[in-house]
C-alpha cells in the first residue's frame, strides 16, 4: 500500500492533499488555532472515519456471507484522545445500526466481534492504545 501526502504551501495554511495508491485524492486541513483553515477533515478524523469504514465493511460482508438479509449499516464513533503529545486515541466507542430483515442479535454481535478481533486492521491497530467498545441496534426493515 502506498500514499503520497503533499502540503499545499504556505498560502494554504496547513492544508494537505493525499493521493492514495489506488489513485484517489483526499484533502486534510488543520484547525484555525493550529494554522489551518478548517477546509477539510483533520488527519485524526480521517483515521477515525477509516476505522468506522473498515469495521462496517467487515460487518456487512460477514452478514452477507452468512446469507443474512442485511440492507443497511452505519456506525457512529466517539473517541477520546490523550491530553498530552502524542495525543493518541485512548477510548473509542462504536455504535452500529444494522438494518435488515429478521436479523438475529447473535449474528450481528458475532459479525462485530469478528471484525473487532480478527478482520478490521484499523481497529485492531488502534486497540493497542485505545480501549475499544461497541454496542449495536437492529432496525427491522419493513417490506
Amino acid at each position: 500500500m502506498e500514499c503520497t501526502v503533499r502540503w499545499m504551501g504556505s498560502d494554504a495554511g496547513m492544508s494537505f492533499v493525499a493521493e492514495t495508491g489506488s489513485g484517489h485524492m483526499l484533502a486534510m486541513d488543520g484547525a484555525p488555532e493550529a494554522g489551518g483553515r478548517n477546509l477539510a477533515p483533520r488527519p485524526m478524523e480521517m483515521l477515525l472515519a477509516g476505522t468506522g469504514g473498515c469495521s462496517a465493511f467487515d460487518v456487512v460482508l460477514i452478514l452477507k456471507k452468512g446469507r443474512h438479509q442485511v440492507t443497511g449499516c452505519d456506525v457512529s464513533l466517539k473517541a477520546e484522545r490523550a491530553d498530552s503529545d502524542p495525543k493518541v486515541f485512548t477510548r473509542i466507542h462504536l455504535h452500529y445500526r444494522v438494518k435488515g430483515r429478521q436479523l438475529k442479535a447473535e449474528a450481528v454481535a458475532r459479525a462485530i466481534e469478528l471484525s473487532k478481533d480478527k478482520y478490521c486492521s484499523a481497529s485492531i491497530m488502534l486497540g493497542e492504545t485505545a480501549a475499544i467498545s461497541y454496542d449495536f441496534e437492529i432496525i427491522e426493515e419493513v417490506s
